[in-house]
């Protein structure tokens, strides 16, 4: 069963090499002196200081996942090396499921690819506002470091952004995911079994607060999101043969072929 082998699965479905980012963090700060150090270290506590909002966030969200996690049989530690390892909200409580539902390691690569692909279109964007002094291990490291908030963040930055702004970033990010992670694991090993049961939705609580007000503004939004539902009731109650990381997968492939068939995108907005 792979709730044997969490930690291991953890590191598989990560988006990238958490080691680089230390090393990188390094060889930024140590590539210049005097002026340039001081420019670095503004750049980095700048990066800081925007990243303290999305720690905040990810502080309460990760919480509910160390809690979904524990629910799920695995262990603090297992928790938190999922977390230190991907950084990805919907892709954790996705691999979380998979490995309680004992599935197998092509359905968990599946899903992980299926839900983290953004990432990869939104590392395409963000490298057009990367400076000259971005080599690829400092690519490698910001890469890891993408999530939803912290690309929307560094996009809208004026002009280019350096390494020591983005490491700044992202590892106050970082920590504020992982400590609420371990606080999210360790509550679940002593509270109440009725206040975890409470407290695990918080995380679908995210996924709600994101979509309902763009569903309330958008009806291409809402029928897609309305469609991904009834697919998931369909695989929950009518396909049961079909095991939870498949159905999420096709739930998402369905509903977004769906909304491009349905809801193209106007040329105009394109441009």
């Amino acid at each position: 069963m792979l709730k044997k082998f969490a930690f291991p699965v953890g590191l598989w479905y990560n988006k990238n090499y958490c080691a680089v980012l230390a090393v990188t963090f390094y060889m930024s700060l140590s590539a210049g002196s005097g002026k340039d150090i001081i420019t670095l270290d503004k750049a980095f506590r700048k990066g800081i200081l925007q990243g303290i909002p999305i720690a905040l966030g990810y502080l309460s969200v990760s919480f509910g996942f160390g809690i979904m996690a524990v629910r799920a049989g695995l262990s603090v530690s297992a928790a938190v090396a999922i977390s230190i390892t991907n950084v990805t909200s919907a892709g954790q409580a996705a691999g979380v499921g998979v490995i309680a539902a004992g599935g197998s390691y092509l359905e968990m690569a599946l899903t992980q690819l299926t839900i983290n692909f953004r990432y990869a279109l939104m590392g395409f964007s963000l490298s057009q506002k990367l400076d000259k002094t971005f080599r690829l291990p400092q690519r490698m490291a910001a890469a890891f470091g993408i999530t939803d908030e912290i690309f929307a963040v560094a996009s809208a930055q004026s002009g280019t952004i350096c390494p020591a702004y983005m490491y700044g970033l992202i590892l106050i990010a970082f920590l504020g995911w992982t400590l609420g992670t371990l606080l999210g694991a360790a509550a679940g090993q002593i509270l109440p079994k009725f206040i975890i049961d409470a407290m695990g939705i918080v995380l679908y609580g995210m996924f709600l607060a994101i979509i309902v007000p763009v569903s309330r503004k958008k009806k291409s939004v809402l029928a897609v999101v309305a469609l991904a539902a009834a697919c998931s009731i369909l695989f929950r109650y009518v396909f049961t043969a079909v095991s939870s990381g498949f159905a999420i997968i096709l739930c998402a492939v369905l509903a977004s072929i769906f909304g491009a068939i349905v809801f193209p995108i106007p040329e105009e907005e394109r441009t």
